[in-house]
């Protein structure tokens, strides 16, 4: 392991900061790749958003997204509950006029009864009758979620425990659960996409950017089943993990 110098190497690569939900360092280089769905949420949220005169973007990150998905509605609010994340979406989306609001639990909307004509959710927790209750009459609500068996194969070879607390959480569930809040759902869809890791560099990025996925995940503590992986890689010239995605849309009834 020691005389690895390309292994050396991603340590200390792994060093890189991150912000944001912004994966641009392994992605844009070519060193992660997800697999395609028959599904795009951003041109879900296009088509939306042109016919919406009030919209929320829950959980919004760094607002990498939301920003890309211009021109906006004449009233546009974006939530984020994860601290660090905060100042940067501001920083990023209130330039175009959105107004970014800091909620905690994050789940929890802090807005007026039937503020929004269009509601969109991408990988972030929502309490549906919280939704149902700042959705106008005929609103819609899209959401892209991340079910919870996505990348247990990472958990798997690191031999890392899988959180059960969430082992409910799929599209089934989901499902159910906004039509006993007073949805009616139009479009329900679950999908496993590969995710490609062309290095142990950026599967430890990813690790680091994900806190949830291994929990309390540090390169010291499972440095030698990395390695094994590092191997692995360099052999088949890359990791294959299944994802776990699905797509509700839904209107207020």
């Amino acid at each position: 392991m020691k005389t690895d110098q390309l292994f050396q190497h991603y340590l200390k690569e792994a060093e890189t900061d991150f912000s944001g939900w912004d994966f641009s360092h392994v992605t844009e280089t070519g060193r992660l790749a997800s697999g395609m769905l028959s599904w795009s949420y951003g041109s879900m949220a296009k088509t939306l958003m042109a016919e919406s005169t009030s919209m929320l973007d829950m959980g919004t990150g760094g607002g990498e997204l939301l920003s890309k998905l211009q021109p906006f509605p004449p009233r546009v609010c974006a939530t984020e509950g994860y601290k660090p994340n905060f100042p940067i979406a501001k920083g990023r989306l209130e330039p175009f006029g959105v107004k970014v609001v800091e909620v905690e639990p994050d789940n929890q909307l802090r807005f007026p009864d039937k503020h929004f004509d269009l509601i969109i959710n991408k990988h972030e927790e929502y309490e549906p009758s919280e939704v149902r209750r700042v959705l106008q009459d005929g609103g819609t609500f899209l959401t892209q979620q991340v079910g919870w068996s996505d990348c247990q194969d990472i958990n798997r070879l690191l031999g890392a425990p899988v959180n059960e607390e969430y082992a409910h959480w799929n599209l089934e569930f989901a499902h159910k659960q906004l039509e006993g809040h007073g949805f009616k759902v139009l479009l329900s869809k679950q999908e496993f996409p590969v995710q490609r890791f062309y290095d142990i560099g950026a599967l430890i990025y990813y690790l680091k950017a994900i806190p949830w996925q291994v929990v309390d995940f540090s390169v010291e503590d499972y440095v030698d089943l990395l390695f094994e992986l590092h191997l692995k890689i360099k052999r088949a010239g890359y990791l294959d993990i299944k994802q776990d995605r699905f797509v509700l849309r839904a209107v207020g009834i």
